[in-house]
């Protein structure tokens, strides 16, 4: 399969699939492709909190939504995988967001007994959180991110698409922001 490496539109349209915040059908809807290990992603998701935050005063909060997909980099973040799997497990006892914050503020602990307390904190069923790693229950789930990912341009993570159209600028609040009016004219 070829990927079309200066692609700059989302391959993969934003669907109920997804794990989202806000709606589906916003008139703004941020896509990030992150690594839970990468401290870029962390940061560029910390940068797109602020951005929402200041947003909603323009945009109004039911026009603003944020999708994270999952693009851990393996080869250079030995835990990334085994943490995107963790927050899927997660998100099947509908605690995906909290999971995914955990995983973000703690970036440097993502080994398996720390993944098992995050789940505790979060509340989860922890031997059914167990068995969903245990299996590999979600491993295609992640691989189908990369996939779309990868035929949207995608070869590093953090990778930003703003309406489906990939995020280039520098990497600031204001830049972001900018983008985003940018992308409703």
């Amino acid at each position: 399969m070829t990927y079309n490496r200066d692609n700059r539109s989302l391959f993969v349209p934003p669907s109920t699939q997804d794990h989202i915040q806000g709606v589906l059908n916003a008139a703004v809807v941020f896509v990030m492709y992150g690594d839970y290990e990468c401290f870029q992603s962390a940061n560029v998701y910390r940068l797109i909190k602020v951005a929402q935050q200041q947003l909603q005063v323009s945009f109004g909060e039911n026009n603003l939504g944020f999708i994270f997909r999952h693009f851990p980099q393996i080869q250079i973040h030995p835990h990334a995988q085994r943490a995107a799997e963790a927050a899927e497990a997660a998100a099947a006892q509908g605690q995906f967001w909290q999971m995914h914050e955990m995983l973000f503020i703690h970036q440097q602990e993502l080994g398996n007994g720390y993944l098992v307390e995050y789940a505790n904190c979060s509340g989860l069923d922890i031997s059914q959180f167990l068995q969903d790693l245990s299996k590999g229950a979600y491993v295609n789930r992640i691989n189908a991110d990369i996939e779309g990912g990868l035929r949207s341009g995608v070869e590093t993570a953090p990778a930003l698409f703003i309406n489906k159209i990939r995020y280039l600028e520098r990497w600031t609040v204001e830049q972001i922001m900018a983008a985003v009016v940018a992308a409703n004219d």
